[in-house]
This record gives structure tokens, sequence and C-alpha cells, in this order.
């Protein structure tokens, strides 16, 4: 979607990067952007999905002029993505064959803070939500995905309950 206007709040565009990744940009006016974060109900954290890792980690970088730093573990193939300073801001995790079915496409995962992420499963399950996985403990913090009852993706996250250390990058 091209650039628009939204008012006096700010501008905004829809995009796809070039391994499938379809994501939204804003350049806030009156509406800076997010007013909260990390808070129960507020944005928490966005990772990339993607089965191109190469593709999409050149393109976050140059065109966000975003770091990036690379998890050391042998397992798994996971980079975030920083403003230089030490939050990053974004994550990437590359989407295996095993792990994913061919049909689900490269994807944004956003998730939202929650005071206990079971019970946030729970309570979205009884509102006809369907988990996707989880919960389970991370160093992060204790996570799931979900399904809204219209069949749109996210993740709660409870970032006060870690297990593990936290993990060192190349």
């Amino acid at each position: 979607m091209e650039p628009m206007r939204v008012g006096d709040f700010g501008s905004m565009c829809i995009a796809r990067d070039p391994s499938g990744v379809t994501f939204g940009v804003w350049q806030g006016g009156e509406h800076e952007g997010f007013e909260l974060e990390g808070e129960p109900g507020a944005y928490a954290w966005a990772e990339v999905f993607t089965r191109e890792p190469a593709k999409a980690d050149a393109f976050f970088t140059e065109v966000f002029g975003y770091g990036s730093r690379k998890i050391r573990d042998e397992h798994m193939d996971y980079r975030v993505f920083d403003l230089g300073g030490p939050q990053p801001v974004l994550g990437r995790m590359v989407m295996s064959a095993e792990d994913f079915p061919a049909e689900v496409p490269s994807y944004i995962q956003i998730y939202f803070a929650v005071d206990n992420c079971d019970l946030a499963v729970e309570r979205a399950e009884a509102l006809k939500g369907r988990k996707v996985f989880g919960p389970m403990d991370s160093p992060f913090g204790r996570f799931a995905a979900i399904l809204d009852p219209q069949g749109a993706p996210f993740a709660v996250i409870d970032e006060r309950t870690t297990v593990g250390d936290m993990p060192e990058f190349e």
C-alpha cells in the first residue's frame, strides 16, 4: 500500500520485504506511535519469521539502518536487530520445514505483554481463540502463540517470568 496520511495523526504504508514478510511503517504526527510498551496489554516485541533469512537480514539492516547480531547457538539461527544501543528492537527466526508447514507464509509475530501467560491463553481460548503453541519458558519470558477467533495470529509474553540464561551473541 502506498504511503498515506492518516489525518494529523501521521503517515503509514504497508510493505513487503524480499523474503515475503508483510509489515507496516508509521511516521508520527500528533500520534507518535506506541505510547506504552511492555506493560500488560501493550506491545512488547516483534519477530520476523522467514524461510529466507539472508534476504530479510539484508533488507531490514539496509532500509532501517539496524545493527544486527546473531545469537550464538549451533541449533538455531536467530538474529536481533538494534539501533546501536543495547536493547534490540526486532528479532528474526528461520522457519524450518520441520516446524512450519509449507503453506505458512513468512510473517511478523507481534507479542503483547501480559501479567500471566497461562491465564492469558486460558482467557483467549474461552473467547474462541486458539492456542498455536506454548506456553513455554525462555530467558526472555514465558510466552505463547495464539490465533484470535478470526484467525489473526499474535503472541503473549510475561517478561517477568524468565527461565534460563540469556543467550550470548556472536
